[in-house]
């Protein structure tokens, strides 16, 4: 146990000695250490400014997920789960498949499993005008009522559309409270009715009532997004023209049924009702919430990944600059090691102080790398809607591996100043 004492006691003596023995040879050295760890700097700063923003990013992904339902499912023509990116002119696999009808969604939504089938048809533009103000490419949806229930924010003001507007083909509206401020400033905008336009299909200037102010949770896509309309999806197909061809149903399960057997009924509702045969393949896809958080999961990641590979170049150009420095510092300091071998230092003491001092350099370079990061990160989450959290794995991951680098880059000039013989030592000038 005395032993074990001793031995412990004289490993802190070593690491102690090793620390103040580099803290002063870098602050001798002070040019030569920050150009040395300037390499570690820069990718340590890299990695965490990327970090912050990509966690950051993802932890408003979730919540969006996490309000619009976790459970939520779509049923839809494209594959969401099976993106692909092609260079060429060739047509993804499912343009061929027939669009998705609103009289599919609503026998969906009587399946006892389901609680809620919204048809929807998202993703187009009008332009919108009112007196003499103008709005031009108002990103829209055309959607059934109750689609609040499932967006995260409130009414300011009005009401959304009830299903007989829907069913009635009524020119009712919803905007968004950014769009109300830009349409009508500091004037109700309840009741008043807006010119709306759809250039792409050849519509221009149908009157629509506004009947609701939404304004939306803030989020990363809230922000992106200030400008927007809903409307019946019946005035959007027949009073704007708008087709179907992105057209999809918005399912909401019952809570007392597990999400896998509501998908199995929709599954197997769409198949009856499209006449597949048992060998056919679906003409539809149906994509969870889960399997969508799945694709953005390996989406960033393998975007994380290169960012790591390009920021291991720092890491290399810092440690070569390391074994540069340690071996002019082994030479520089000679004489040095022969006294301390001289008055009974070991060899592995003196391998282990070298590689401290390495050590020391690129932590000290991951240091700074942090603040700088930090910085990057926070400057970019000011001024723009990205958000930025630095995640803990970064800050110890980066310590971690700018401390191995040092080690890794020291030993062979720790190595040789363990090597080197006492009485040779002491003769070098």
């Amino acid at each position: 146990m005395s032993q074990m004492d001793d031995r412990d006691r004289k490993g802190v003596e070593v690491l102690y000695d090793g620390l103040v023995i580099a803290t002063d040879a870098i602050r001798a050295n002070r040019v030569r250490s920050i150009l040395t760890v300037l390499g570690v700097a820069v990718g340590v700063s890299v990695v965490v400014a990327i970090g912050a923003l990509m966690t950051g990013l993802r932890s408003s992904v979730m919540e969006a997920f996490e309000a619009a339902g976790p459970n939520n499912f779509v049923v839809a023509r494209f594959d969401f789960t099976a993106i692909t990116i092609d260079l060429g002119n060739n047509r993804p696999p499912w343009w061929g498949r027939p669009e998705v009808e609103p009289e599919e969604a609503a026998r969906i939504a009587a399946l006892p499993s389901v609680s809620e089938a919204l048809y929807d048809l998202s993703g187009f533009q009008v332009d919108m005008q009112f007196e003499n103000e103008e709005m031009e490419d108002v990103f829209s949806s055309g959607t059934d009522s109750g689609w609040s229930a499932y967006q995260a924010g409130d009414f300011t003001v009005g009401r959304d559309f009830t299903p007989a507007e829907v069913q009635q083909n009524r020119a009712v509206v919803v905007i968004s409270a950014g769009l109300a401020e830009q349409l009508f400033g500091q004037r109700d905008p309840m009741g008043r009715r807006i010119r709306v336009s759809n250039p792409q299909r050849g519509v221009s200037q149908i009157p629509f009532t506004v009947i609701g102010v939404y304004e939306p949770e803030q989020n990363i896509f809230s922000t992106a997004f200030q400008n927007w309309a809903i409307f019946p999806w019946s005035a959007a197909l027949r009073r704007l023209r708008q087709n179907k061809f992105q057209a999809q149903v918005q399912i909401v399960p019952e809570d007392s049924v597990a999400v896998d057997r509501v998908m199995d009924d929709v599954t197997a509702l769409m198949r009856g009702l499209r006449g597949l045969g048992p060998r056919d393949e679906n003409d539809f896809s149906l994509a969870s919430s889960a399997q969508i958080l799945d694709i953005f999961n390996q989406l960033t990641g393998v975007f994380f990944l290169v960012i790591l590979l390009l920021a291991s170049a720092g890491l290399l150009v810092g440690g070569v600059g390391v074994i540069g420095i340690m071996l002019i510092s082994v030479t520089e300091r000679t004489r040095e090691i022969g006294v301390r071998k001289a008055l009974g230092a070991t060899r592995r003491e003196i391998l282990l102080q070298f590689l401290i001092e390495a050590s020391c350099l690129t932590v000290f370079g991951a240091g700074v790398g942090l603040l700088i990061g930090w910085g990057m990160a926070t400057i970019v989450s000011t001024f723009t809607p990205l958000p930025a959290v630095i995640p803990a794995w970064a800050l110890g991951a980066s310590l971690g591996m700018a401390a191995f680098t040092g080690m890794l880059f020291g030993l062979l000039p720790a190595y040789r100043a363990s090597r080197l013989e006492p009485v040779v030592a002491l003769r070098a000038e």
